[in-house]
């Protein structure tokens, strides 16, 4: 009789490191929709989520203050992606998460703007090609939306899979990407 199977490494719940605490939070209105953005005391990006309501009630419990103000450089940032003249993002970030949580939100920042990556192709990027799952959980637990583009990873098959923001949002990230995308020279 063969006993209780283990799980795999990436399988089991892994302790959250200790999130650094928000100096403040701020709402910033995009095209894509509103978003509640949070900066630790050095002004890295903690957070930057569509979920308002959720991250509303979240800074009430946490007693962290509004400052709109002090996200200037991040609303700036998302201005530039809106118009289309913003490929990549230059924000300093301090997202809490496991090691392998942080290889694939920095190998996210790797997918070139307008492209898409299945979660096993991101899965073999980050030097395990058996955790499709695992990474698909860690695309889940993304704390910096947009920003960290999880919107550009999709299913094996070409299709739109989980975003915490909603598919419709995803399809719109994606469209808006390619429609500001120029085609290659040599095609």
């Amino acid at each position: 009789m063969m006993g209780p199977t283990r799980p795999s490494p990436k399988d089991a719940p892994m302790p959250q490191p200790a999130s650094p605490i928000a100096a403040c939070y701020g709402r910033i209105l995009t095209r894509f929709g509103e978003v509640v953005a949070w900066l630790d005391s050095s002004g890295a990006l903690l957070r930057l989520e569509f979920s308002v309501e959720r991250e509303l009630e979240r800074a009430a419990h946490l007693g962290t203050p509004r400052d709109d103000g002090a996200l200037g450089g991040v609303a700036e940032q998302l201005a530039e992606y809106e118009c289309g003249t913003r490929k990549v993002f230059s924000l300093r970030r301090a997202a809490s998460g496991t090691p392998f949580q942080q290889r694939v939100w920095e190998e996210l920042c790797r997918i070139p703007y307008g492209t898409t990556l299945s979660y096993g192709e991101l899965a073999r990027r980050v030097g395990d090609p058996g955790a499709a799952r695992a990474v698909g959980r860690a695309n889940a637990t993304n704390p910096i939306a947009l920003i960290v583009p999880c919107h550009r990873v999709i299913g094996h098959d070409g299709g739109l899979t989980g975003y915490a923001g909603g598919l419709p949002l995803k399809a719109a990230l994606l469209a808006f990407e390619m429609a500001h995308t120029p085609p290659p020279l040599f095609a």
